[in-house]
């Protein structure tokens, strides 16, 4: 199984200076929900790099310019999570989905309680 992240955010240097103005001067009109959840206004946060890093879980993260390049197909907007399991993509959560996500921690916990799935434990 993998993960494909979508974010609705397009590509490019540009692009991202933008997000960060809007992400800092106006984060309750920002438009990607995934991105204020994995992001902060410069850097990925630390909670989901760890879990990202440590889950185990394979995963690919897109801009939806670049999804739209790869992938045709009705998707019900951006943000969204697909799955791809045995060549087969579908809907892991969609945009409403990750809307209602609270924090990082909620994301996290979403993903696992999905997959079934648990970072493993550090030692001690």
């Amino acid at each position: 199984m993998k993960l494909v992240f979508v974010y609705n955010a397009n590509s490019g240097r540009l692009n991202a200076l933008f997000d960060i103005a809007h992400k800092t001067l106006s984060p309750s009109t920002y438009q990607c929900d995934l991105c204020s959840l994995t992001h902060g206004a410069f850097s990925e946060k630390a909670s989901w790099k760890r879990f990202r890093e440590e889950s185990g879980i394979e995963m690919t993260f897109l801009h939806k310019d670049e999804f739209e390049k790869r992938e045709t197909g009705d998707y019900p907007g951006y943000p969204l999570i697909l799955k791809v399991d045995n060549g087969s993509m579908s809907v892991f959560m969609n945009r409403d989905e990750i809307a209602r996500l609270a924090n990082v921690d909620a994301l996290i916990l979403a993903i696992n309680d999905k997959t079934a799935h648990r970072i493993p434990e550090r030692p001690c």
